[in-house]
């Protein structure tokens, strides 16, 4: 198969793709504007103190410090990574499968 069938059959369900992801977007508002309001009184009873769950509460001054997670560096690096790693990858599965056919010609 020559390249030109495989990128126009690639190219194919594109429109239908993105009709599917038009039609889902639309379906959201559709949904939420017909969810049936809430009858009146569904919050009757006050919600609960957290005095009765947790005992006394006692507010203490505090610092707050962050420590952990990951700089923009950090982030941007492990997705350069990923993504040198996909091209490589696909790259090493080209050449087998060319590699794969040449000796599939040469059998016959």
């Amino acid at each position: 198969m020559n390249r030109i069938r495989r990128i126009c059959r690639s190219l194919a369900g594109l429109p239908r793709r993105a009709g599917a992801l038009a039609a889902s977007a639309a379906a959201v508002p559709a949904v939420a504007a017909t969810a049936p309001p809430l009858p009146p009184g569904w919050n009757h009873r006050p919600p609960m103190p957290l005095e009765y769950i947790f005992g006394p509460v006692v507010k203490v001054p505090g610092r707050t410090v962050v420590t952990g997670g990951m700089s923009g560096w950090q982030i941007a690096m492990i997705a350069a990574g990923a993504a040198l790693l996909a091209a490589v990858l696909t790259v090493i599965a080209d050449r087998a499968r060319a590699a794969r056919r040449r000796q599939m010609a040469g059998a016959a």
